[in-house]
């Protein structure tokens, strides 16, 4: 017997359509901020975002035949390097838009085209008593709505690009499975694995047929942001390192 629901997103446990008379007292949490996302260790990104997101995380494909472009957080289980104590993002470091999008989400209507606007409801997202309200006195969306509705429409349209470029990416054969071994205080070593990289012999030698494709798709600037991210790895380490001494005091 199958399941017939699929899988919830990555941080979403009740995502709720907004309707004007179902949530009209309701609001965002006073004081919502990234504190969920502090035992996450990798999330998921859309292509437009690669050439700021190679200057702050190594960017990896998941192993599944999805290629999902992730952002590499953190290189224990249930630890974001990039949180502090007081769930704050690290400065000046860009933070992926599947954050950002939280806890609004869309969702497809069945037997349709349309797609309608969700908030994941729960005592750590909504509150009846924030002033920071879905909807307006009169029933209509408010600007906090307004302003999730045209960031999800964005989020949507570089989602359906990044799954046509990944699965490219898997059809050609040139993502290779790598493990990353990082050695943190005290001489001990970490292995991260599960991901896969471009391999960059395979991309040198790739058929001038499929390159010149992927150039006329634009998407040659992308994959050197990938292989430009690799560097991250080592800021990953020395955030790793920094955190260490905190945590054994």
């Amino acid at each position: 017997m199958t399941d017939s629901n699929p899988p919830l997103p990555l941080f979403y446990k009740n995502p709720i359509p907004l309707e004007a008379k179902a949530h009209a007292d309701l609001g965002l949490k006073v004081n919502f901020g990234l504190g969920f996302a502090v035992e996450v260790n990798a999330v998921p990104i859309n292509l437009i975002e690669f050439p700021q997101i190679c200057h702050s995380y190594p960017i990896a494909f998941s192993a599944d035949a999805n290629a999902t472009p992730v952002a590499i957080l953190g290189l224990r289980d249930k630890e974001n390097l990039f949180l502090n104590a007081k769930n704050e993002w690290l400065a000046d470091t860009y933070i992926p838009a599947y954050i950002r999008r939280y806890p609004f989400i869309f969702s497809e209507v069945p037997n349709s085209d349309n797609l309608t606007l969700c908030v994941d409801m729960g005592d750590d997202t909504v509150d009846l008593k924030s002033e920071q309200k879905f909807f307006t006195k009169d029933g209509k969306a408010s600007p906090l709505s307004e302003n999730a509705l045209e960031f999800c429409k964005s989020y949507h349209t570089a989602a359906k690009q990044t799954v046509e470029f990944s699965q490219a990416l898997h059809e050609s054969g040139l993502l290779v499975t790598r493990q990353a071994e990082i050695t943190i205080a005290g001489d001990k070593k970490i292995n991260f694995s599960g991901f896969r990289i471009l391999d960059e012999e395979k991309f040198a030698q790739m058929d001038d047929k499929l390159f010149l494709s992927w150039r006329a798709k634009g998407w040659l600037p992308f994959l050197y942001a990938h292989l430009f991210s690799g560097a991250q790895w080592q800021r990953l380490t020395r955030l790793l390192n920094q955190r260490l001494p905190a945590k054994a005091a």
